[in-house]
This record gives structure tokens, C-alpha cells and sequence, in this order.
């Protein structure tokens, strides 16, 4: 099955504001693609809803057990610095430590990584786009 990372950003919008990054999560909830996480990623979630977003613990914390009954954590062993956004690096560490095929992201210094080590780095669209394509 193929491995997925998916950055913070998308868990954001599929619980916000759904779209393609619902949908990739979607592929997560019905077995098409095997999600993988770290707890940096997990804290970043609960950070922006609850910071940006201003939601409260209950439903942050529903929200994302629910998240995360979806994907499988794992604790990274390497650390990286190569994305000038430090925080973008934890979704670097865990798609190398699993070995994934894709990270989904919306996220530009992420996205102009793209490969990174083998790894494709795409928008929830292109994702969408290249698993799935339309007839």
C-alpha cells in the first residue's frame, strides 16, 4: 500500500474546510493509502486549531483522535535541517523514516523540494490527480 505523510496543513483544512485535502484523507478512512505521522506533526494540529483556529480542547482533541485513529505514529531516529522552515523538517524526518512515497502538503517550502530523497512532495490536488486520475 502506498505510504503517505501528510503535513499539518491538511489535516488543518480537511477538518476546516474540506476539499481535496478531506478527500486525501477520505483514501485514509477507507483504506487506499496507509498514512503515517510523528508527534511533532500531531502537536502542530493541535496547536493550530487551538491557537489560530480557537478551538477548544474538547473538540481538538476529538478532532484529532480521530486523526490520528487513521495514521500510524511513528518517532522518527534522523533529524534533517534542510527546509528553511525548521517546523517543516519533522514532516521530512517522518516520510524518510517510513519510507513514503508522497507527502502531501500546501506548504511552498516544502512543495519546492520536490523530490526530496525519492520522496514526491505534492499539493492535495496533484495527489489526487496522479492516484486517481479523472476519465
Amino acid at each position: 500500500m502506498t505510504r503517505v505523510v501528510l503535513d499539518s496543513n491538511i489535516y488543518v483544512s480537511a477538518l476546516l474546510f474540506g476539499g481535496n485535502p478531506r478527500l486525501v484523507v477520505e483514501l485514509a478512512e477507507q483504506s487506499f493509502i496507509d498514512v503515517y505521522c510523528s508527534p511533532p506533526i500531531q502537536k502542530e494540529v493541535a496547536r493550530v486549531l487551538h491557537e489560530k483556529f480557537l478551538w477548544s480542547k474538547e473538540p481538538t482533541t476529538k478532532a484529532t483522535n480521530y486523526l490520528w485513529s487513521l495514521a500510524r505514529c511513528v518517532t522518527p531516529r534522523t533529524r534533517v535541517n534542510d527546509c528553511p522552515d525548521p517546523d517543516d523538517n519533522r514532516v521530512l524526518e517522518c516520510a524518510l523514516e517510513v519510507r513514503a512515497a508522497y507527502i502531501v502538503t500546501g506548504d511552498q517550502h516544502l512543495l519546492s523540494m520536490h523530490p526530496y530523497h525519492g520522496i514526491s512532495i505534492l499539493t492535495a490536488r496533484q495527489f489526487l490527480e496522479g492516484q486517481f486520475p479523472k476519465s
